[in-house]
């Protein structure tokens, strides 16, 4: 919201309104916001008209050229009939990030089940399972979104999901985690202890070449 509009808002008294009113005469009259106030109650509608025309009016080329493209696979006409089915992979959800959302994110690539690769790879699962909620309670040096933004360069799951899927892979000849960000691929280390699987995965997140950079 623009620096004047907040003024108008918050005028105390009418005066105070009246005098806003003028010092930004010219956007509002261009927003076809002007007019004379008999009471600083007026301050709500003038702050909605100005922001209907800030966001809808201004902007209704750009919002027709998306709708049509909505309309191109008939999308538009579903999105009205369901919007409250659409919303959220449309929309952003300010939610707090969770260990569980990793974990059910992120989908391990597993050996042959029997194997003995296959018992360490489970072994690490638990481990990894643990970490994340060690990284939650603020147990751990890094935070869930540390994990995911080593993991794929983002601090907050989209809301139409990662492509491609995220994956989890293990490392032989490695004590600390990689990543691959393009390819959404985390990779942990196949450690004997709880203990040093939270220490080498603290290090190599913390110490990894941009680290936490958009």
């Amino acid at each position: 919201m623009p620096l004047y509009v907040f003024q108008i808002e918050n005028a105390a008294s009418l005066d105070d309104l009246r005098d806003s009113i003028l010092r930004h005469s010219t956007m509002l009259q261009t927003a076809g916001c002007l007019r004379h106030v008999a009471a600083v109650e007026q301050k709500k509608e003038i702050v909605a008209d100005y922001l209907h025309w800030h966001v809808i009016d201004r902007n209704s080329s750009v919002i027709d050229r998306f709708k049509d493209g909505l309309s191109a696979l008939e999308f538009l006409g579903a999105l009205k009939q369901h919007p409250a089915l659409l919303t959220p992979v449309l929309c952003h959800v300010d939610k707090k990030l969770t260990g569980l959302d990793l974990e059910r994110v992120f989908k391990p690539d597993l050996s042959p089940s029997g194997s003995n690769r296959r018992l360490k790879e489970n072994q690490t699962l638990a481990y990894w399972a643990d970490y994340l909620l060690d990284c939650e309670e603020g147990e751990a040096a890094v935070s869930v979104e540390d994990v995911l933004m080593f993991s794929t360069g983002l601090r907050s799951l989209p809301p139409a999901g990662l492509d491609p899927l995220p994956q989890l892979e293990f490392l032989d000849n490695s004590p600390f985690p990689m990543a691959n960000t393009c390819g959404n691929v985390l990779k942990l280390p196949l450690l004997d202890s709880y203990g040093v699987f939270k220490t080498q995965m603290d290090f190599g997140m913390q110490n990894s070449p941009g680290f936490g950079c958009f």
